[in-house]
């Protein structure tokens, strides 16, 4: 069996980022557990705040690398 590289929770903060920089709505949040639901919409709020700072898509690829 693979073992994933990151954990779930990891990915759904990723993801959230990605959908809130790129000013997607938080109602498609893909996820039913609340941990991850969660998790999801911490990332969404971050990303969110960094658009609205101006921070453009070379400025996403080198976050989400640091995190």
């Amino acid at each position: 069996m693979k073992t994933q590289k990151r954990s779930q929770t990891t990915r759904a903060f990723s993801k959230g980022y990605q959908a809130g920089i790129d000013g997607r709505s938080r109602s498609l949040c893909p996820h039913e557990n609340e941990l991850t639901r969660q998790t999801w919409l911490s990332g969404w709020r971050e990303g969110r705040t960094d658009h609205w700072d101006g921070f453009n898509r070379a400025a996403k690829a080198q976050k989400l690398s640091n995190m």
